[in-house]
């Protein structure tokens, strides 16, 4: 978890926006969610897996030190009222995000109820913040190592609980899993795709995504849409198609003692 000394940004952030950050003179953009802000401070937060490049060279920033550029808030803000029964689902990293979504609706009036996933126990998060913010916490993992294994069981909530809206904030098969679970019981879903972005601001055309039939952007139309209508198969395959290169240049990057570019002291 970063928390950024970006006073602009921070006085205009909203949840369910996002920033673009660039580690490096020469880095790569980056799209990661607002977790956080705080406006009397001035700061904005986010947070990451280290799992490529940029991401394993910011992870080696040290208090103090600087991020080349964080350009936001970017994205269309969450609609967030009071819906009822407000169910959050977040994923490994997106927990954080997610959270901050979670403090919005419960804000507005609406009962949430937040369901914390990843792979397996060590990347469940602030389970804590959630239990602090919500009326119910549910944990699940797909090995069963914490919580529920798997999503079933939220096959069988829905069973007897009835909820007016669903966000939803994790890997994009987490997305899709859960709208798929939801749609038979006509909950509006809301998915967040940050996951497919790259340039942030709909220059590069990479988060081309289609939904409801139509061809819509994920940074500037988005980052949430519609669950339901989103075509997540069409999606997975345009999120795998530089895969290969992403890992060849992480593996690099580690041979090479890692990305020690941009750590200029505070």
């Amino acid at each position: 978890m970063f928390e950024v000394d970006a006073p602009d940004v921070a006085a205009k952030s909203q949840a369910g926006q996002f920033l673009i950050v660039i580690h490096g003179k020469t880095g790569e953009r980056i799209p990661l969610t607002i977790c956080g802000y705080d406006r009397s401070k001035g700061t904005v937060s986010f947070a990451f897996h280290e799992v490529g490049k940029t991401t394993k060279g910011l992870g080696l920033l040290n208090q103090g030190e600087f991020i080349d550029n964080v350009t936001g808030p970017l994205g269309n803000p969450s609609e967030v009222k009071n819906f009822g029964k407000v169910l959050c689902v977040g994923g490994s990293v997106m927990i954080a995000p997610m959270l901050l979504q979670v403090k919005a609706m419960k804000e507005a009036g609406n009962k949430v109820t937040t369901i914390l996933g990843a792979r397996t126990k060590e990347f469940i998060m602030m389970e804590n913040e959630a239990k602090a913010l919500s009326e119910k916490v549910y944990v699940a993992t797909d090995d069963g190592t914490k919580g529920y294994k798997g999503l079933d069981f939220l096959k069988e909530l829905l069973k007897t609980e009835k909820f007016d809206r669903c966000v939803v904030m994790g890997p994009v098969i987490l997305m899709k899993d859960v709208s798929e679970i939801t749609k038979p019981y006509n909950i509006p879903t809301i998915v967040t795709l940050t996951p497919i972005m790259i340039d942030g601001m709909g220059m590069c055309g990479v988060c081309r995504v289609t939904v409801g039939g139509k061809m819509m952007f994920g940074c500037v139309d988005g980052p949430e849409f519609d669950g339901h209508k989103t075509d997540f198969d069409q999606l997975i395959i345009r999120q795998r198609t530089m895969l290969p290169e992403e890992r060849l240049s992480s593996v690099l990057s580690e041979m090479n003692g890692g990305c020690q570019c941009g750590r200029n002291k505070a």
